[in-house]
Parts: structure tokens; sequence; C-alpha cells
């Protein structure tokens, strides 16, 4: 799993444990009292979460949002390619729009 800003900036390369789960990825992200300021865009930072497993069809989750102080979770449903043989470079993906606040 791979984790970059949306230019393709790279944050960070995780590989699963047994569970399927990874250890958290710090995004660095607009400091909560600045959001608050006038003139400021979004309170929080945009990264696209990239799945690849031999076997498994690929996922790309693009514009997850991540706001400060808040853990964010991605759940990432993996599909083995027995249950899709003809999507074997078939690729996901997934478009967060951006929240109204």
């Amino acid at each position: 799993m791979s984790v970059t800003m949306p230019e393709g900036t790279a944050i960070a390369l995780r590989l699963t444990d047994s569970s399927g789960m990874i250890q958290p990825v710090a995004v660095p992200v607009p400091e909560l009292a600045d959001s608050q300021a006038p003139g400021y865009e979004k309170p929080f930072t945009t990264v696209n979460i990239y799945a690849r497993l031999q076997g498994y069809e690929q996922e790309e989750f693009e514009e997850v949002q991540v706001f400060a102080d808040t853990v964010t979770d991605q759940h990432i449903p993996m599909v083995p390619l027995a249950e899709l043989p003809e999507a074997w470079d078939r690729t996901i993906i997934y478009s967060t729009p951006p929240q109204n606040l």
C-alpha cells in the first residue's frame, strides 16, 4: 500500500501484517487553528492511496481527506482475480469529493 500527495509526492509505503492491517501513516495537515482563519480554503489535506497485491484487483482511492487531530481509516476491499479473471489489469479508482465545510 502506498500513500502519495495528489501531485505524486510519496508519503509512505507500507506492507500489511497477516491481518491485512498497516501501521498508521503520518500525513502533513494544516494546523486546526489555521483552518479557522478567514481566507483559508480547506481544513484538510488530500492524499491518494494505492493498494496492490499479486492475484488481486488493483485499488486506488483519490483525494482522501485527512484532518488535523483525526485518525482517518480507509477500508480497501481486495477482490481476488479468480473471481474476475478478465480483469487482470483493471484498476478500480474511487474519488472522494471535497466536503462542503
